[in-house]
């Protein structure tokens, strides 16, 4: 059985790959007096796709925007590379959840060609670049359309394919499929694990989803209920990809991390005043069913 351990210092060095190491050393954050997260470390390994997994609320997104360099640490150190994140950084590209990050006057191409633009490339070099990481997402033969002439999961492809496009060591994904429906859903978690391969890029993914962190993982890291969330627990996913949710491992894995992130929802919740009596009805996300 794949056990979860309370702490995880991987070695942080070189990997096959452009990817980054990502350090995460005892990292709190507060806003006022309000503790969002608190004592977090992890050391994400250069060219690994590691999963944020917890209960509504719990910090995921805060984490991800301070790694991002959108958000200052109050306490602690946050490194890509070696480097300290201070500020956005260049070897660093967040996707959103929503698709509106993309500009709805420029074609495909040239919300592609952007970030290349802006750090002075020429006007073929944008063209090269962009082309090569719409051909990476699959999404080519759009180049000259506009985002509103896309579906949902084609413009999420566009932002992952812009984000690709600046060539950073770490991609940031916050919670990047929530908004579509499940069928587009499942493709974009495949097109992702693949793109993810291809690029060779460390990938820090925010989700609420435990089936979405076994497909896509390397290692699942379960925080705490907010606030003052902390790393509970992480799990390595030793799994051959591409994965098959009917795996004997992977229902155990997932039998695990419901019974982790279940007992924090029920512990929260406990915290807002609710009958325990009420904790079997409950979801994952903490919201009544």
């Amino acid at each position: 059985m794949t056990k979860a351990i309370e702490t995880d210092r991987r070695e942080t060095g070189s990997a096959p790959g452009r990817g980054a190491a990502v350090s995460v050393d005892g990292v709190g954050i507060r806003f006022g007096s309000f503790q969002a997260v608190s004592n977090i470390s992890l050391d994400i390994a250069a060219g690994e796709f590691l999963c944020l997994l917890g209960p509504s609320g719990c910090g995921k997104s805060t984490l991800l925007s301070a790694m991002a360099g959108f958000e200052a640490v109050s306490e602690g150190d946050l490194r890509v590379g070696g480097t300290p994140i201070t500020g956005p950084h260049p070897g660093l590209g967040m996707v959103f959840q929503s698709s509106e990050a993309l500009f709805d006057w420029m074609t495909v191409r040239q919300n592609v060609a952007f970030g290349p633009r802006m750090r002075g490339a020429t006007r073929a070099a944008q063209t090269k670049l962009a082309d090569e990481y719409l051909g990476l997402v699959g999404l080519r033969h759009c180049a000259d359309r506009f985002p509103g002439q896309l579906s949902g999961g084609m413009r999420q492809r566009v932002q992952i394919a812009r984000v690709l496009a600046n060539e950073p060591g770490v991609v940031l994904m916050d919670e990047p499929f929530g908004a579509l429906d499940a069928q587009t859903r499942q493709v974009m978690q495949e097109e992702t694990d693949r793109i993810w391969r291809a690029s060779g890029c460390t990938v820090v993914f925010v989700t609420h989803d435990i089936d979405e962190a076994i497909l896509l993982a390397d290692r699942i890291a379960v925080m705490t209920a907010g606030p003052a969330a902390s790393v509970k627990s992480v799990y390595p996913v030793d799994l051959p990809r591409p994965r098959d949710e009917a795996d004997p491992a992977a229902a155990e894995l997932r039998r695990a991390l419901r019974a982790d992130i279940g007992e924090e929802v029920r512990k929260a919740l406990r915290d807002q005043g609710l009958d325990p009596g009420l904790d079997q009805d409950v979801d994952l996300k903490g919201n009544l069913r």
